[in-house]
């Protein structure tokens, strides 16, 4: 096929107003991925919008598998808490509530809210 791009879950990022570490959550937009390398303050660089990741959590929470998971985009932190955040995906294992528990596994779903 000479139209063929690729498989589209690497999407380019610019980083504006902050520095990006490999492993960041980072909204852009309405699409929501996961940095694949390090990106600073103006540069671009990829975010994988498909897989699995751990990534931060709302301490407070307990999740359930396949549970609804939404970015939090003020705090940087993944929630089962839909107002005002951004669907990314489903909890792919069960974490507690603790307030040690601030990491969790996420399906993204890969598409744009």
């Amino acid at each position: 096929m000479k139209n063929y791009i690729g498989l589209g879950d690497m999407f380019p990022f610019t980083a504006s107003g902050a520095d990006f570490a490999s492993g960041d959550g980072v909204l852009s937009g309405t699409l929501f991925g996961v940095c694949a390398g390090s990106i600073a303050d103006g540069e671009t660089g990829e975010i994988k919008t498909t897989g699995v990741f751990e990534l931060p959590k709302v301490g407070s929470q307990a999740w359930t598998v396949g549970a609804k998971v939404y970015w939090d985009d003020t705090n940087k932190v993944c929630t089962t808490t839909a107002t005002a955040n951004t669907l990314i995906g489903v909890a792919y294992e069960a974490v507690g509530s603790g307030a040690g528990e601030t990491l969790g596994k996420v399906r993204l779903n890969g598409t744009a809210a």
